[in-house]
């Protein structure tokens, strides 16, 4: 039919002519039912572009639908409207719950708690027939492409039994398949919304034992919720059966987590809602898996050859009309003024009007002859000196004037080109801090301003500083505010007549334009384009002289400059100014205006439009005959056309006829670039497109004919200006022709475009000279091009169609879309009663190397938490289906909050500027990162490591070198190491020097409290031992729990029990203003370590005793509780001395940072051992005095306190960390004045120091502070080294004399309490750094400081003498290179002899303890430390002269994260999150059911929260490839960290999933 009828096919389009006319209501249905036909059931058929003849009239119900003023029409018609409404109810058919976000109390304002979280459930009540509800919210991953399956398969998520857990959902797909082949028949018939592909796109049975849950491709029908053959209630809105409502998450028991583990809690609820969410395929499969070293490769979207390519032949470049050369034109501009000043100075040039819409004033050509005249006087002789003139000609000056002043505005203009000076119109600076007024300063700074022309009125408004004097605004240079006003300005001479010339090459003025990224520049135009475009003007429009023109635009850039102050002048028209202050109020004004002053044209856009349509039915008397011309000066939006119909719809009947609306397209650098003509009656209507949306994606041309939602209606805005030639370019890389059926940037050659960007060479030349080439690479003209920023093409009879702008452009995953489209789909999704139309904003930002869309939208103050968050929801389905592109972050602010335009638009770059610094503080956030992130790196699959049966030789394993090193020898054997028990090394320390000191306590004065002798320390010891003895009544290897402060007492109690024979545990006690907390741990070591009593001092007693401890736990079970405080006199009988060194010396119980409690044994040989390897290593002599700020409780802290001091028997200066707290500087004044050489700290020492003192090092050194002696500080741990902190102690306190070279980190684990330990002589220790995502695949490799993804990692401190080491695969226990990541396995005279345990878990003791390698040597018996490291050989040698071996630990193997195949370590992404945003002060990350959870503690207002969920989950992704699952963001202090300043991530896990962290917002990302 379609050729039939023209004749002839125009590259892809095939378009119909119907005869003039209108569209009747069977014509709209028509048109409706094509656009939504895909989702009603009947058989698709290919649909035609029409490019319509026709005008819209108002003869059907159609018409009366829309007149009603009642609904918005901005930006849409109702087709689109309906398109949308389609999309979701498509979406609604498979509905799928999905978590509200939940907030604190206190940030929700109107709505109750309840509104969001009802008692039991997640989400909100089960949903009502015809609307979303939240439960059942539908994530984008749902709606496949075309390529894909409509239907994916929805059992593997069905909500059943309130999410069934992984087994469940796989065994219902698994049964589906098997009935597949049988209902196949059976259900077309059945189910009209399963819209099956046929043909080439149906795949073959699938095989029963997939899992369709990882096969986006899954053919539809494998959908047991719609099969009525399965027995299994259909679920709501998907079968034949009866809907009925998804079980409300409220019941735990049904619910159970992906582990299979009922959790009751609402948290886990909504997490476990959003596995479900999360199961669903996403869009584009991920390909197979890849195995390569390192380079983590990021998914690169292959082209896939069935995408629509342009296939038209190269288009040819379009010329328009000749420019007539009219006789009584004028040579230039100020000479039009001139005649018309001289001939007829009565002729109204321009009537303003007040806010009321009474005339204001009226400006005569005569009269703006004569001021302006004034005006270039003045500046030309009165400002500056008769010798220094401020102003010369040629040099630029600013016009800043209000936009209801168009009469002073058009005077300076004027002013300005008669005394050839570049006049610079910019908008009224409003306050310092204006948004975008900064970039506008830059501006004037790069045109070298320095006057600035503004009115009475401005100049008053203008911010003053108390002296009266303007400040200088920000970003501005220093400008001589000029008022440009009659009054003001002294008269020429008589005999004084500014010099006119005719037009020429030099700059007349200068616009701004803002572009994308914010930035502001200045588009020179001169004399002569500035003629030549006014003319091309005349001759488009068919102005003549003494015209009237309303003008609603404004009047100092672009359409309204062009038309209302030049064109205007050179016809001596009437211009009827309506400033937008008049609009405002009455929006009405303008159509008043143009009947009033019967007025031929009128500029307008399509705002103007669309506030007339709203407001117009309370008038009566309205007649818009006169109008000969209706210019729209945003015709370049696609969207404009909706305002346009409607706009004609209702005031047809009012006179306006449907050929004076003339949709203009322009741009700053190219001027006009096309105006549509206005016609005379009787010729042919203008033409319009339906173009597909996924074709213009791809940069071509089709007609809609497969998606029939997503379809763009273009109107031509005309054919090519006069004089010029057009052409539509490529729009990346060489201005290449496009094919004819090719979206293209348009370009124009002609006198009348802008010259150059002022003062940018560069950029001009890419913008104002490019030349087109043809395919074969030749220029298509020798005359350069400019180009406009508009995407278009040239379509049939040389009409031009204009489909976006290269600001608003985006390109998401090689697909371009348009911000305009994406706002006006937006706009559509009803009801639009939650936010404001017209402050929308749109942009995109760069995540992992691809664009990722952003929607910002103002909510209105009386919606709900609810009704917003089902608004976004739905707008997130209607994109989605409408233009296949999923919205990465969508986020409401409270109503007038985003950054203003000097017009009252939303200043997008500002408004993108902030959401990236994290201050757009918006009051609810939807993150999908889920749907829309299709680029990650593979998923890893792990390699099988090196088996036994590969070739090893020597030391090497496949060609590398194995990472195995050992400390040094013990040596030989000095006069106290020939004792094996330390309670026997005490009493020889007794006899031989009775009077020396061993221990020193300080209190946080920095005095001595106490101290002890070997002889004291004997004596009190054997006490203890007789109270054993006699009131407890204890036998050999009775268990004893020391509940002691640090201190003194802790020490004389261990020997005392040595002495006695029995095995002392050491207790932190309860911390009395916390007992409820702290008290059921010290209760639980107790019972778990079997301790046959407690001793403890007076005031613990008491404190057990209390009415707090009772209410904590039950009092009555605690075994005998012993106070030392008054010890009996006598001394016991006997001192124990074990029989065998073998037996148990002390149990050493710590809780773990996943929170596990685990006791070792020491046994009396690792005792000795131990103390024995730290003597050599620290060198530790009689005369040697150590500094120790630590817990001693456990580990290495406990060796330090108690026991190295009685072996080596140098002395101990005891400082306990919670002295700290009351006196920061205590344990650095102590080094200071004991000249102390060797000291031991926790990293919650060295950062209570770093933060405490931080600003007193000045103070701290004019004291008299001294560190310099200082030759060892270590700091005991058992993590990896946090670097940061290390370097930034070392920093601060290097002014105070501490070598940076002292500081180092010891490292040690349950198996063995110390492993390293940076001794007095060897080597420094070593930073490397290694890639970060080599690191996840279990590689080590090198890169150089400073290198993309490097990570800084500190040796632990030098392997301890005796001890063995060697990384070993925790999988496979195979030895590994040095080049590998593995678990490192100890053997050590000192490591513990096992986990000392009520239950006696065999296993798990053999494997930590008693492991061997599964090849090579295979007879060493080793201990697993459970910590990931590494082994360097570096280039530095030790002691004895040998290479020396660095081991760096990376983290504790139970923490480390199995994310997509790889190994991250929490403390990696919370650096990254800790960095993104200055409010985070702490960060902790686990994960649950694959989901990563990010806790980050918010030190702010808690309006600042929500900004934190977008930064950090862009940090997340753009760092180490992972995608956040839930922000929580809570109060500082909430993370809870242990006492050696640990985070205890699984505490913090279960507190999360029991609803106990009272979080101020959680976000379910998608």
């Amino acid at each position: 039919l379609a050729q039939r009828d023209s004749g002839r096919i125009y590259s892809g389009f095939e378009f119909l002519c119907l005869s003039a006319g209108d569209i009747t209501q069977k014509g709209y249905e028509k048109k409706r039912s094509k656009l939504i036909g895909a989702y009603f059931p009947q058989t698709p058929g290919k649909t035609c572009l029409f490019i319509l003849r026709t005008p819209v009239t108002p003869s059907s119900r159609y018409h009366r639908r829309r007149s009603s003023g009642s609904r918005d029409e901005r930006y849409r018609s109702d087709v689109h409207t309906e398109a949308v409404q389609a999309a979701l109810a498509k979406h609604k058919e498979r509905k799928m719950a999905v978590p509200m976000p939940s907030k604190r109390r206190s940030l929700v304002v109107q709505t109750s708690m309840d509104a969001y979280t009802p008692p039991g459930g997640g989400g909100t009540s089960s949903s009502q027939e015809g609307s979303i509800s939240m439960e059942h919210w539908i994530s984008r991953a749902i709606h496949g492409t075309s390529s894909t399956t409509t239907t994916a398969s929805s059992s593997s998520s069905s909500t059943r039994s309130g999410g069934s857990g992984a087994a469940g959902g796989r065994l219902a797909d698994v049964l589906a398949q098997q009935v597949h082949i049988s209902t196949q028949h059976h259900l077309r018939h059945h189910h009209h919304h399963h819209r099956h592909k046929t043909g080439k796109n149906r795949r073959a049975t699938p095989d029963p034992t997939a899992d369709p849950t990882a096969d986006p491709t899954a053919d539809p029908i494998a959908d047991p919720s719609a099969d009525p053959t399965v027995e299994r209630t259909p679920a709501a809105g998907t079968g034949t059966g009866t809907p009925r409502p998804s079980p409300r998450y409220g019941n735990a028991e049904l619910m159970e987590t992906g582990d299979g583990v009922p959790v009751s809690s609402r948290v886990s609820a909504k997490i476990q809602q959003l596995v479900n969410t999360l199961k669903r395929p996403k869009r584009p499969p991920l390909r197979e898996f890849f195995v390569d070293d390192f380079e983590e490769l990021l998914d690169v979207q292959q082209p896939d050859p069935n995408l629509p390519k342009a296939e038209g032949a190269q288009m040819v470049a379009l010329r328009g009309e000749q420019l007539g050369v009219v006789t009584n034109w004028p040579p230039s501009l100020e000479a039009a003024l001139q005649r018309w000043g001289t001939i007829s100075p009565k002729a109204p040039c321009l009537s303003t009007m007040d806010t009321n819409g009474k005339p204001l004033y009226v400006l005569t050509y005569g009269k703006l002859w004569s001021r302006s005249v004034k005006v270039a006087f003045n500046l030309l002789y009165k400002l500056g000196t008769k010798q220094e003139p401020l102003v010369r000609p040629g040099d630029r000056v600013a016009l800043v004037f209000p936009n209801n002043d168009p009469a002073a505005f058009m005077t300076a203009f004027y002013g300005c080109l008669l005394a050839e000076v570049v006049p610079v119109p910019i908008e009224v600076p409003l306050s310092r801090k204006d948004a975008g007024s900064q970039q506008i300063g830059f501006l004037l700074g790069s045109c070298g301003v320095t006057v600035a022309l503004t009115s009475d009125v401005c100049h008053k408004g203008l911010p003053k500083s108390p002296t009266g004097e303007i400040p200088q605004f920000r970003g501005w240079p220093k400008v001589l505010w000029f008022v440009a006003e009659s009054k003001h300005l002294s008269k020429p001479p008589r005999d004084w007549f500014p010099h006119i010339k005719d037009a020429n090459q030099d700059t007349a003025y200068i616009e701004y334009k803002t572009c994308k990224d914010g930035s502001v520049l200045g588009v020179a135009v001169t004399r002569v384009s500035m003629l030549t475009h006014c003319q091309a003007l005349t001759q488009t429009c068919s102005y003549s002289e003494a015209e009237t023109v309303v003008n609603v635009l404004d009047f100092k850039k672009d359409v309204g400059l062009w038309h209302a102050v030049q064109t205007s002048v050179m016809n001596m028209m009437h211009v009827i100014s309506i400033p937008y202050a008049l609009m405002k109020v009455n929006p009405l004004s303008w159509i008043q205006k143009v009947c009033q002053y019967k007025a031929k044209v009128a500029c307008v856009k399509s705002r103007d439009m669309h506030w007339a349509l709203v407001a117009h039915r309370d008038q009566r008397d309205i007649n818009l005959s006169s109008l000969r011309m209706l210019l729209l000066a945003d015709g370049s939006n696609p969207w404009s056309i909706s305002s346009c119909d409607a706009f004609l719809n209702v005031f047809q009947t009012k006179g306006l006829k449907p050929e004076v609306i003339c949709p203009c397209a322009s741009s700053p650098e190219a001027l006009t670039v096309a105006i549509r003509r206005p016609l005379e009656d009787g010729s042919s209507p203008p033409g319009r497109g339906v173009l597909s949306m996924q074709g213009l994606s791809h940069g071509v041309i089709r007609i809609d004919s497969e998606e029939k939602l997503s379809v763009l209606t273009l109107q031509d805005v005309g054919s090519v200006m006069p004089g010029a030639t057009m052409c539509a370019v490529k729009p990346e890389g060489v201005p290449q022709l496009c094919k004819t059926d090719e979206i293209g940037e348009l370009c124009v050659c002609t006198v009348a475009t802008g010259t150059s960007y002022y003062g940018l060479a560069g950029m001009t030349k890419n913008t104002f000279e490019v030349f087109p080439v043809s395919t074969s690479g030749s220029p298509i003209t020798e005359f350069p091009f400019t180009r406009t920023g508009l995407l278009g093409f040239i379509g049939p009879a040389g009409l031009i169609f204009v489909a976006g702008k290269m600001d608003g452009l985006m390109v998401v995953g090689g697909r371009r879309h348009n911000a305009d489209d994406i706002v006006a789909t937006a706009l559509a999704v009803e009801p639009m009663k939650f936010v404001y139309r017209g402050r929308i904003a749109v942009f995109s930002i760069t995540v992992l190397h691809d664009e990722r869309i952003v929607v910002v939208a103002e909510q209105r103050p009386d919606s709900t938490e609810e009704d917003s968050f089902q608004w976004m929801s739905r707008v997130l389905q209607a994109i989605d289906g409408i233009h296949q592109v999923g919205v990465y972050c969508l986020a409401l602010v409270p109503s007038n909050t985003l950054p203003k335009t000097p017009l009252g638009g939303i200043h997008l770059s500002e408004t993108k500027q902030l959401f990236l610094e994290g201050a757009l503080h918006p009051c609810n956030v939807l993150m999908c990162p889920h749907t829309c992130v299709t680029n990650l790196p593979k998923p890893r699959q792990k390699q099988p490591e090196i088996g036994p049966a590969s070739v090893m030789v020597g030391n090497l394993v496949s060609g590398k070198r194995i990472a195995q090193a050992s400390g040094r020898d013990l040596g030989q054997i000095e006069d106290n190491d020939q004792f094996l028990f330390l309670s026997e090394v005490l009493q020889w320390r007794a006899q031989t020097t009775p009077e020396h000191v061993l221990f020193t306590l300080l209190n946080s004065r920095g005095t001595v409290s106490s101290s002890l002798t070997c002889m004291q320390l004997h004596k009190r010891a054997e006490k203890i031992a007789a109270l054993l003895a006699e009131r407890g009544h204890l036998q050999d290897g009775d268990h004893v729990a020391l509940v002691y402060p640090p201190g003194i007492d802790l020490i004389v109690a261990f020997y005392g029990c040595l002495y006695a024979g029995c095995v002392p545990i050491t207790v932190r006690p309860p911390h009395p203003q916390n007992i409820s907390t702290t008290l059921p741990t010290v209760k639980m070591i107790v019972e778990v370590s079997r301790s046959v009593c407690v001793m403890t001092t007076q005031l613990i007693c008491k404190l057990l005793r209390s009415k707090e401890a009772s209410a904590a736990v039950d009092v009555r079970t605690w075994p005998p509780v012993l106070d030392t405080d008054d010890l009996p006199k006598k001394k016991p009988p006997l001192l124990h001395k074990p029989s065998n060194p073998d037996t148990l010396a002390y149990l050493d119980f710590s809780v773990s940072t996943t929170g596990m409690l685990a006791g070792v044994q020491m046994s009396h040989t690792a005792t000795s051992a131990f103390c024995r390897s730290i003597k050599l290593q620290g060198e530790l002599y009689p005369s040697r005095e150590v500094a120790i700020c630590l817990d001693p409780y456990c580990g290495l802290g406990f060796v330090l306190w108690c026991l190295c001091s009685v072996y080596s028997g140098h002395r101990s200066i005891l400082i306990p960390p919670s002295e700290l707290e009351l006196n920061p500087s205590l344990w650095l004044w102590s080094i200071s004045q004991q000249k102390v050489r060797d000291t031991f700290c926790s990293y919650s020492v060295m950062e209570l120091c770093t933060k405490g003192l931080g600003l007193q090092t000045d103070a701290l050194k004019s004291r008299g502070l001294d560190l310099s002696r200082v030759r060892t500080c270590v700091v005991v741990a058992e993590e990896r080294p946090r670097i940061a902190l290390t370097q930034s102690f070392s920093k601060l306190f290097k002014d105070l004399g501490l070598h940076p070279r002292a500081v180092s980190t010891s490292f040690g684990c349950r198996v063995n309490l110390a492993v390293c330990l940076q001794g007095t002589s060897g080597p420094d220790p070593t930073t490397v750094f290694v890639d970060m995502r080599a690191l996840r695949h279990d590689r080590v490799r090198l890169v150089e400081r400073g290198s993309p993804h490097s990570l800084p990692l500190m040796e632990s401190g030098k392997i301890l003498p005796g001890v063995r080491i060697i990384i070993a695969n925790p999988e496979t226990k195979g030895p590994m290179g040095e080049s590998h990541l593995g678990e490192i396995w100890v053997h050590s005279g000192h490591n513990s002899s096992g986990y000392f345990t009520v239950y006696g878990d065999e296993t798990l003791q053999s494997d930590h303890f008693s492991s061997r390698l599964s090849f090579g040597d295979t007879q060493t018996i080793w201990a697993r430390t459970g910590y990931l490291g590494f082994l360097r050989r570096t280039e530095l040698t030790d002691a004895s002269g040998e290479r020396h071996d660095a081991l760096y630990v990376v983290g504790a193997l139970e923490e480390a994260m199995e994310l997509r195949g790889m190994r991250y370590h929490p403390i990696d992404i919370e650096t990254s999150v800790i960095r993104t945003h200055k409010s985070i002060t702490e960060c902790a990350v686990f994960t649950w059911t694959n989901l990563l959870v990010v806790v980050v503690e918010l030190d702010g207002s808690e309006q600042e929260a929500l900004d934190l969920v977008p930064l950090v989950t862009n940090v997340v992704l753009e760092e180490h490839y992972l995608i956040v699952g839930v922000v929580v963001v809570v109060d500082i202090g909430v993370i809870p960290i242990n006492s050696r300043g640990e985070k205890q991530r699984m505490h913090l896990r279960d507190g999360f999933l029991a609803d106990q962290l009272d979080p101020i917002y959680v976000a379910y990302n998608m």
